[in-house]
């Protein structure tokens, strides 16, 4: 890989508690290159939108990064504050939420709000800037750009707001998107739709992508690398073709199997028993392990390995490559 764009490294986020101190993303790391999506993935409560958080600088107190390091393009970024780390979110970084509701002001149309973001992080004539945010949205596929520009965000439909907020992430020439389940809310083929337009612009743009979802399928149709989660650790990284063809953690090999594709023809679902422990009762050992089904006594009482013991691929003592320790 080229010398990444955003280079994550033993990434840990603290929550101090009465009952001690939580830690929702414990010692993640991970590299994206310009041109390249790196999908994250995993279930509700894995770590994956914290870790996003971190990286883009939106925790909410009291949580923090207590170590690791997050470098833009070989700079430092995780202890920059205030102003200088809004400077770098709204120009070098861009975010795109769920729910683009959450992510438009109902009050101005979108002209304006596209206009305000670029005016505030370039340096261009508010003409410029007008005429920058017709640009954008016109890449993002929204039709009768010079008729919709002046509507309210109310007047889009899910699909095309959802366009909005990428032209919002993308109008300020950024080098990092980080999206944040951009496509949960929306219809299977709009899902498609953003999908697909996403994709073509990190190509075109050569923008390094963060994709967060809990959803394989979109993971296998958009990303070029994968990172599983769980419990706020890494469970599994590597290309998206070698893990969806043979997933390496058994946690993995789980995800991959409970959807319909690999359930085809069963009358249920297969699923992982079981449930992610809470972070202040993780178990001993591996935290996956109370619900592995090739666990071993290594499992129950040595921490988890770093991801190096199975070539970078898994961190696990017993990877499906082996065979696990009764």
């Amino acid at each position: 890989m080229t010398d990444p764009v955003l280079s994550v490294q033993g990434l840990t986020v603290e929550i101090p508690g009465r009952r001690g101190i939580l830690r929702p993303v414990d010692d993640v790391s991970f590299d994206i290159a310009a041109g390249e999506i790196l999908g994250v993935v995993g279930e509700s409560g894995a770590g994956k939108s914290m870790t996003g958080n971190a990286v883009i600088g939106l925790l909410d107190p009291p949580a923090r990064i207590s170590a690791g390091q997050v470098m833009l393009k070989g700079e430092p970024i995780h202890t920059t504050k205030g102003d200088a780390i809004r400077r770098i979110r709204g120009k070098r970084m861009g975010m795109i939420f769920q729910d683009p509701l959450t992510s438009l002001n109902p009050l101005l149309t979108i002209g304006d709000q596209l206009t305000e973001t670029i005016l505030q992080h370039l340096d261009v004539s508010e003409p410029e800037a007008r005429r920058r945010a017709m640009t954008a949205l016109d890449d993002v596929g929204i039709p009768a750009v010079e008729d919709r520009i002046d509507s309210y965000p109310h007047q889009f439909s899910g699909g095309m707001r959802q366009r909005v907020v990428i032209a919002l992430a993308l109008c300020a020439e950024p080098e990092v998107v980080i999206a944040d389940e951009p496509t949960t809310a929306l219809d299977v083929s709009v899902q498609a739709q953003v999908l697909a337009l996403l994709k073509r612009l990190c190509r075109e743009k050569g923008l390094a992508v963060m994709l967060i979802t809990h959803d394989m399928g979109v993971i296998a149709e958009t990303a070029d690398r994968v990172a599983v989660m769980y419990a706020g650790r890494m469970a599994e990284l590597g290309p998206v073709r070698d893990v969806v063809t043979v997933a390496h953690h058994p946690y993995t090999a789980g995800l991959m199997a409970s959807t319909p594709d690999a359930s085809r023809g069963e009358a249920r679902l297969r699923q992982i028993p079981g449930s992610m422990p809470r972070l202040g009762n993780l178990p001993a050992g591996c935290p996956f392990h109370p619900r592995c089904d090739r666990v071993g006594e290594k499992c129950r009482h040595d921490p988890r390995p770093d991801l190096s013991v199975d070539g970078g691929r898994a961190a696990c003592w017993f990877p499906l490559t082996e065979k696990a320790e009764t």
